[in-house]
């Protein structure tokens, strides 16, 4: 289920997330919570990532997708949902996105684009608060 939010909400996290963010986020085992800053990206709805498969968020995510993630004056919870190897050709549009967006870094022999274990993990956003100049917006489930 994605999440609804206003178009004021909507604007403010386009504008505070739709480019290179450091984000938390938080994974469970075993009922053990593990959280880690991850580089994120926004666009409707749902944060993106790039990350390796076999990493241990993605071995917990796959057992259990519900996640929590947290930034600039904002908290959530989504769904983690892996969209596969970077490079593959359904990928292309969020790839070239991300590539715009990670473009300080992406190249920097941290990640390796071209192994098929680096994939994009798509947070799909359920629930949320996003405070702003003041304001509490809410983000629901939708029905």
């Amino acid at each position: 289920m994605a999440v609804k939010m206003s178009a004021e909400a909507e604007q403010i996290m386009r504008e505070r997330f739709g480019k290179d963010s450091v984000l938390a986020l938080a994974t469970e085992e075993n009922g053990i919570p593990s959280v880690r800053y991850v580089n994120a990206f926004y666009e409707n709805g749902s944060f993106y990532v790039i990350t390796y498969a076999l990493s241990n968020k993605m071995k917990q995510i796959e057992k259990n997708p519900a996640v929590g993630i947290a930034g600039e004056w904002f908290t959530a919870h989504g769904k983690g949902i892996s969209l596969g190897f970077f490079g593959k050709a359904e990928n292309r549009e969020i790839a070239g996105r991300l590539r715009e967006a990670f473009a300080s870094w992406i190249d920097n022999g941290h990640t390796n684009l071209q192994d098929e274990n680096t994939v994009i993990l798509r947070v799909e956003l359920t629930d949320g608060q996003l405070l702003s100049h003041g304001t509490r917006h809410e983000l629901h489930k939708k029905l």
